[in-house]
């Protein structure tokens, strides 16, 4: 296989299975340092994992040399890496682009919201700190969030795609924002529409029926006279 048919670094972690979510971000955006400013703080390893994503020859690590086995680790800071610059790169205009592609295809699913009508949904992060919540899936119909069906997604680190991305998105692109639906889930008890407070009204029956049978199993019972022969 010649050189200009090898996969890059980049086209391998996106293809794998679990990461439909991330785009290829540029390796433009990725050699200039401005962009990762800070990255460095959050990432081991941080100089050979980012060779690695660029396909670079591997920077000398004294303690990766000492230590063949921990390569391991710095493919581990490799994903950690890209997906922190995932997560700036798809605030830009160019990432919005590739997101905005994967939108259309669907790449990110639907809403599992009957009356969102099968909405596409897109990419977030309930924090933007790693390793505090997996990626979840926003619809802009309802304006909530879920989480991804398949069990692939679940280990996907939510700030690999940050908490504003979704908004960045459609404040750019206002057009593609879809209307909200204003149906909503009525539920009935035989054809009647069921009270807001029903289920209220009911538990409090049901917690004075049980005091009272607390009381009355507490009473004491009448003395009674002793008899004699």
């Amino acid at each position: 296989m010649s050189s200009s048919e090898e996969v890059s670094w980049i086209s391998w972690f996106c293809s794998l299975r679990g990461n439909e979510y991330f785009c290829e971000v540029d390796e433009d955006y990725i050699q200039d340092k401005f962009n990762l400013t800070g990255l460095n703080e959050h990432v081991p390893h941080y100089r050979s994992a980012l060779d690695m994503i660029l396909d670079f020859e591997p920077t000398r690590d004294d303690e990766i040399d000492e230590n063949p086995s921990q390569s391991d680790l710095v493919e581990q800071a490799a994903e950690m890496l890209y997906g922190m610059i995932h997560a700036r790169y798809i605030m830009t205009n160019r990432g919005i682009s590739q997101m905005i592609e994967k939108y259309h295809q669907g790449d990110f699913g639907h809403c599992s919201r009957v009356f969102c009508e099968n909405q596409l949904v897109l990419p977030i992060g309930l924090s933007d700190m790693p390793g505090e919540s997996m990626v979840k899936l926003y619809c802009p119909k309802c304006e909530d969030v879920y989480t991804p069906k398949s069990s692939r997604h679940h280990h996907v680190d939510g700030c690999y795609f940050g908490s504003g991305f979704p908004h960045m998105l459609f404040m750019v692109h206002p057009e593609l924002r879809p209307q909200k639906n204003p149906n909503n889930f009525v539920p009935r008890l035989y054809g009647f529409k069921i009270h807001p407070l029903a289920y209220q009204y009911q538990l409090q029956a049901a917690q004075r029926h049980q005091q009272q049978q607390q009381m009355n199993g507490t009473r004491p019972k009448a003395q009674q006279k002793p008899h004699y022969k």
